[in-house]
């Protein structure tokens, strides 16, 4: 046994400084109030659709729940950064407005020591935002699309969208299935466009019913349309065997039916990538892949304005805290404002090709970086 003079001592708890606690305290109250009110507005906007169905239409409440609640996650790209930006604004304005910032510094706290971990914290939530948009966003949009027609067509299980239409960026396929059997994987009523890209016809394939195996749907006796450069039929014929067509990007049969991982808003950046890397290797250009590039660079950049929002935050917080919260509450309005203002005005030339639709995207984020890391620099002067 051992003795009790060489016994382990405890291990010495991780805590934060008590100036860092403190801080972290004053910025989380507003925080938390912003991002709580963020997504109450977007779930109270979304049950304006939905209300009607509940009241006129009978629809269970449990499912206009559900419908409402998964939708939620699709608003974090917007509210993790004005949550940021007014708890902030907030935090720091209260600080000011006691003196207690002039305090600290008077003291001998430098502003950049004071600031320090607003700052980590703002890139925290930055690395949150991106998280949840990124893997929970998706799956989630699927389900409240899922409910929303579970609702719209009174079926006991969640269905998938009736007339759904989807392209394969590598080879240039367009598929479309007009309704999914409850098993996910049968479909009635299918087509399958397939270009000239490696003959000299284009080719139409029509199954009245087909399945997903794995990474591939099987058209069950197809009917296979050739059709020339100058729009005749060359050829017609009824294949009396099954016909393997391989999936887009090597899906499997839930992301090719699922809506949201085939938009481009709702998808996460790495099969938004590979979409965009397909259309590049095949030549196809042009707005929609500006727009398809645009969307990636916001899918990073949206969430990193948490981070921009916090150093942009701290000087004015400092600079005009002692006028009130009230004055927090309209520059956190304006700043949001002026935000995707810039967003807006940098897409448009994104799209149009005058910029880089990447640089478009980070635009606004740099822009408003330089204005709070010049503003930071003379406060701290």
């Amino acid at each position: 046994m051992r003795s009790p003079a060489f016994a382990r001592a405890p291990a010495p708890k991780l805590r934060l400084p008590i100036l860092d606690a403190y801080l972290l305290r004053e910025v989380a109250g507003p925080f938390g109030f912003a991002l709580g009110a963020f997504f109450l507005f977007w779930f109270a906007n979304i049950f304006v659709l939905a209300a009607d169905y509940l009241v006129n239409k009978g629809a269970p409440l449990f499912l206009v729940l559900r419908f409402l609640l998964f939708r939620v996650p699709q608003a974090t790209p917007l509210a993790f950064p004005f949550a940021s930006l007014f708890g902030t604004l907030l935090g720091f304005g209260r600080l000011m407005a006691d003196n207690e910032i002039n305090a600290l510094r008077t003291s001998g706290v430098s502003f950049l020591r004071i600031i320090r971990l607003p700052v980590l914290a703002g890139a925290a939530v930055a690395i949150t935002s991106f998280l949840v948009n990124e893997h929970i966003a998706p799956i989630a949009t699927d389900l409240s699309t899922r409910s929303f027609y579970q609702i719209l067509y009174r079926s006991q299980t969640l269905p998938l969208e009736p007339d759904i239409f989807r392209a394969d960026p590598s080879s240039g396929n367009v598929f479309y299935i007009q309704s999914v059997a409850a098993d996910g994987k049968t479909m009635q009523n299918v087509q399958i466009y397939q270009p000239d890209r490696t003959s000299p016809f284009r080719q139409i394939l029509t199954a009245k019913s087909a399945r997903i195996e794995g990474t591939e749907i099987v058209l069950e006796k197809p009917d296979i349309a050739r059709i020339k450069a100058d729009g005749t039929v060359s050829a017609l014929s009824v294949s009396g065997t099954e016909m393997r067509i391989s999936l887009p990007m090597g899906d499997n049969g839930q992301n090719f039916l699922s809506s949201s991982f085939n938009d481009t808003f709702t998808m996460d950046s790495k099969r938004l990538a590979q979409d965009i890397k397909f259309r590049k290797q095949t030549g196809q250009g042009g707005t929609d892949l500006a727009g398809r590039e645009l969307t990636l660079g916001g899918k990073y950049a949206y969430p990193f304005a948490s981070f921009i929002a916090v150093i942009v935050a701290v000087p004015l917080a400092v600079r005009f805290g002692k006028r009130g919260r009230m004055l927090g509450v309209v520059l956190s309005i304006v700043l949001l404002f002026i935000y995707y203002g810039l967003v807006a005005l940098a897409g448009a030339f994104g799209r149009n090709g005058s910029i880089d639709p990447y640089l478009a995207a980070w635009l606004p984020n740099i822009i408003l970086a330089a204005v709070g890391g010049f503003l930071i620099w003379r406060e701290d002067r």
